[in-house]
């Protein structure tokens, strides 16, 4: 195996983004495509990373970039883009859908595609399934689960998997229950596994100085597994070989 990254530079509209695509160049084979949601930090390490193992288990993923130029490290400009994305859903749908459509460019992915986010990116992959976007699956780790514009019946295609910190206060108990009931009144596809001890933001290591977020390795393992199975679940434990 010789997972390798590649910077990809792409536009929304008037928006210039830049992300990171990671696969395995010693395998030819067609294969699915992951997109990779980032935190509200923006576009770092941590998305990085989770796209290059991503890659080690046999897909080609892609960390993409909802924020654009400038943004990252400017905590004004941050906070400014949040609130001008998560204030409206079609934008956001629409800034991942780029992301999403380097994937479906690739040459070497198979038509299977799913998505990834986490903390901020968590939201976004929820809501791009809430809009009938065409993906076998999203799952969203530690991330909100509120939306001004809960999903109506049979319109979430993709089947959904979120792991959540039992201690998360910004993703209180009362957003929970919820999430659960819209999902139970669309009809979807879903799982939702609950960590015990866990806060927000339990893979980001080290965790953030931010209250009430912190890293938890326990969660932070049991997550990536229950994401392995997610995925063996949507494309069968070799994703070279399509599920019958």
């Amino acid at each position: 195996m010789k997972v390798i990254t590649q910077s990809i530079r792409y536009r929304d509209t008037d928006a210039y983004l830049a992300g990171q695509l990671a696969w395995d160049e010693s395998n030819n084979q067609k294969r699915p495509g992951i997109l990779v949601v980032h935190g509200g930090a923006g576009l770092d390490d941590h998305a990085k990373g989770r796209a290059q193992q991503l890659a080690e288990q046999g897909y080609i993923a892609f960390a993409c970039d909802m924020y654009g130029e400038g943004i990252a490290g400017d905590r004004e400009r941050i906070l400014a883009r949040l609130n001008e994305l998560t204030s409206d859903t079609a934008k956001l749908c629409q800034r991942a859908r780029a992301g999403l459509d380097i994937l479906v460019a690739h040459p070497q992915t198979d038509g299977r595609f799913a998505a990834v986010g986490y903390c901020f990116g968590g939201l976004t992959v929820l809501e791009m399934s809430r809009s009938g976007m065409e993906l076998a699956g999203v799952a969203s780790i530690h991330g909100s689960l509120r939306t001004p514009h809960p999903a109506q019946t049979g319109a979430i295609k993709s089947k959904i998997l979120v792991c959540h910190g039992a201690l998360d206060p910004h993703v209180p108990m009362a957003q929970v229950y919820a999430f659960l009931e819209e999902m139970n009144n669309a009809g979807a596809d879903w799982q939702f596994i609950v960590y015990g001890g866990a806060l927000h933001g339990f893979t980001h290591d080290p965790g953030s100085a931010f209250p009430g977020v912190a890293y938890h390795p326990v969660a932070d393992a049991r997550s990536k597994i229950a994401l392995h199975n997610f995925f063996d679940e949507l494309f069968g434990a070799n994703p070279l070989s399509p599920s019958s």
